[in-house]
């Protein structure tokens, strides 16, 4: 019984997304808490271990084989010809759910020294529901699912600065079924990332060393809706990050780095007195979606100050030793006001010639949903 109250749980709060659009004019304000709802967040959770060991960096970090969620540039100056990774999350385990994961499958493929190809499918399932109506109603299983898939291709535009671009479709299927939400579907999206990627050598107290920045601008794509009526935007993002790497001698390597995002995506307003809930709500469906990346720099009700409170900080350390044993730690900032999922990290790799093993946990209060999340990534390469 405890487990399917937290199945349930975690149900009706995706189903809230699909109605938060509806709920705009209930928004409770108080204490200036006021999140950004959108559709399809799965599209946002972090797929690998390496990054999520790191506090959720891979704007600027080296290329590795999850490149194509956190910048797909970096595939350019990747050094294999070809690799596969598979990432597995078991989600909320620490609530006694145990069969809600995610799932992540990349692959890329180097056409020659300035050009290649990557793709990757993430998959969400959220595991078997009994739907009731009422205590004595036999009720009825409903799986939850959410897929997205994506190609990129990535290109070395000069010696130190790289270019991609990804195409993607994303498909949610809360699959309620004729007992749940009135004439509800499964929702259908298409979007795109735009990203970059610049790295140099230097020297740094004598050792060399490599700075690096990344930018992408991911999930730019149509609005989703799941009664053919109400739209909601997609989780539109922008990820900017640096990195330094150092070597300390043969066998030492450092890392640090540091990643900013922000939703693109229009802060919700508390609606006015004299407007209408279907109003309110016919201002949020029209608005397309560019017009709602560039509100979204300077909509928030409470100013310049809440649209700080919007971009979420990520900070990382990589020690690697022979290029064979990685350890990695790091911490994920979030505003209170914004969703307040800030938490530690940590992590560890293991790379034996062609297979790379790694794995995270995040460290977090049990009031946290990402409390005790583990990650386990396995990568395959061929020179």
């Amino acid at each position: 019984m405890k487990n399917k109250f937290f199945k349930v749980t975690i149900f009706v709060t995706l189903l809230s997304i699909i109605t938060t659009a509806r709920s705009f004019g209930q928004v409770d304000y108080q204490d200036l808490v006021n999140i950004i709802p959108t559709a399809v967040p799965f599209v946002s959770l972090m797929p690998d271990s390496r990054s999520s060991g790191m506090g959720g960096v891979g704007a600027a970090t080296a290329p590795d084989f999850y490149s194509q969620y956190w910048n797909p540039a970096k595939f350019a100056f990747i050094e294999k010809d070809f690799g596969v990774g598979v990432a597995f999350t078991p989600w909320l385990r620490h609530l006694g759910v145990k069969d809600i994961n995610l799932y992540n499958l990349t692959g890329f493929y180097r056409i020659d020294e300035l050009q290649g190809v990557s793709a990757s499918l993430r998959y969400f399932s959220v595991g078997n529901i009994t739907y009731r109506q009422s205590a004595e109603d036999v009720g009825y299983d409903v799986s939850p699912n959410e897929f997205a898939i994506d190609l990129a291709y990535n290109r070395a535009l000069s010696e130190h600065f790289a270019g991609s671009i990804a195409f993607r479709y994303i498909r949610s299927d809360l699959n309620v079924g004729s007992g749940g939400a009135e004439n509800m579907q499964p929702g259908n999206s298409f979007a795109a990332d735009l990203a970059f990627y610049f790295r140099t050598p230097i020297r740094l107290s004598g050792q060399d060393a490599q700075l690096s920045a990344g930018l992408n601008v991911s999930d730019v794509g149509s609005k989703i809706s799941y009664d053919g009526d109400n739209r909601e935007f997609i989780p539109t993002n922008m990820r900017l990050g640096v990195a330094l790497q150092t070597e300390m001698d043969a066998y030492n390597s450092i890392t640090v780095s540091v990643d900013a995002n922000k939703l693109l995506v229009p802060t919700p307003h508390k609606k006015a007195e004299d407007e209408t809930v279907e109003s309110y709500q016919q201002f949020y469906n029209s608005m397309g979606t560019l017009k709602g990346m560039f509100r979204s720099f300077n909509d928030a009700p409470g100013g310049f100050k809440e649209e700080l409170q919007e971009v979420s900080l990520s900070a990382g350390l990589e020690y690697w030793y022979d290029k064979q044993f990685a350890l990695r730690a790091g911490y994920y900032y979030e505003n209170k006001y914004k969703g307040n999922r800030s938490h530690f990290s940590a992590g560890l790799g293991l790379r034996f010639n062609m297979l790379t093993l790694d794995a995270s946990y995040l460290i977090a209060p049990s009031t946290n949903p990402l409390a005790n999340t583990i990650r386990f990534s396995l990568g395959i390469d061929i020179k």
